[in-house]
C-alpha cells in the first residue's frame, strides 16, 4: 500500500510536468496554465517529501541503508 501511494504521487508529478511542457508549447506564454501545472507539481513533490518524513518519524516507513 505504501508503495502504491508513492507511485501514485510520482505519476501525478510526472503528469503535471508533462502538462506544463505541453502548455508551454501550445499556449506560447498566453495563459497561466503552464504556471498552474508546474505549481501543482512542486506542491505534490513537497507533500510527498513531507509524507515520507512523517512516515519515517512515526515508524510507518522503514528506511534502509545502501550496501
Amino acid at each position: 500500500m505504501k508503495t502504491l501511494i508513492v507511485l501514485a504521487f510520482l505519476a501525478l508529478i510526472v503528469y503535471n510536468l508533462g502538462a506544463g511542457l505541453y502548455f508551454m508549447m501550445a499556449d506560447k506564454g498566453g495563459s497561466g496554465r503552464m504556471v498552474k501545472a508546474l505549481t501543482r507539481r512542486i506542491a505534490l513533490s513537497i507533500v510527498l517529501i513531507l509524507l515520507l518524513i512523517a512516515g519515517i518519524a512515526t515508524g510507518f516507513v522503514q528506511p534502509h541503508g545502501v550496501g
